[in-house]
């Protein structure tokens, strides 16, 4: 047997190895009581499930608008909001509203800078940590991971801020698998209050030459 062959085989158990300890540390995962910072920060690939129930949001954290745009020449990527006085739609799926689907030109693979605007409220208890891990992954592959502080927040507020997210420089040969695969590339946000796990939402990109920027 050939030498290059050896090495395939052993990096292909290798995968698999990392693959059957990344789903058996996510099942350990569901099953804690309280996930921490430190507990998604050695996650390996993207979540199959999520790791804490809508119920966790004690706080009743509410995001109401959010809006991407480019750094470097201020375009806005991205924008929704929520309707005002909208209330909530009952649906049969617990986990309606915690999954997003993006649709961006291949251009926005190339960009340096983004930033993203957020406006939530929160109920009436106030938050003194509240922060973000999200993490971004193409086929379990991580390609960057973000860590936000959100600061203090006033219970009963509106609060609004603006977080930059310096995006990884990516190979032509990655960028062009990411186009070719649409909606491989996933992500995983996570929101901690005190490093406890109260929200997690989840979604999944792709790069169309027919999406607008």
């Amino acid at each position: 047997m050939s030498t290059e062959k050896k090495r395939g085989g052993f990096l292909a158990r290798k995968a698999k190895k990392a693959e059957e300890h990344g789903i058996e540390y996510e099942a350990k995962l569901r099953n804690k009581e309280c996930v921490n910072v430190e507990d998604v920060l050695k996650l390996n690939r993207i979540t199959s499930d999520y790791l804490c129930p809508i119920t966790a949001n004690t706080h009743k954290i509410d995001f109401t608008k959010f809006k991407i745009r480019d750094i470097e020449s201020g375009v806005v990527l991205f924008e929704i909001a929520k309707p005002q006085g909208a209330t909530e739609i009952l649906s049969s799926d617990p986990n309606a509203g915690r999954y997003v689907r993006y649709e961006f030109p291949p251009e926005f693979l190339k960009l340096k800078q983004i930033g993203a605007t957020v406006e939530f409220t929160i109920g009436e208890k106030p938050i003194n940590n509240f922060r973000m891990i999200e993490r971004h992954y193409f086929k379990d592959q991580i390609i960057k991971s973000f860590d936000f502080d959100f600061g203090f927040c006033m219970p009963s507020s509106v609060n609004t801020c603006e977080h930059i997210y310096d995006l990884p420089s990516l190979s032509a040969e990655l960028m062009k698998e990411m186009v070719e695969n649409p909606f491989a590339t996933k992500s995983d946000s996570f929101y901690f209050v005190d490093d406890q796990l109260v929200m997690h939402n989840k979604a999944d990109y792709a790069y169309k030459y027919n999406a607008s920027m």
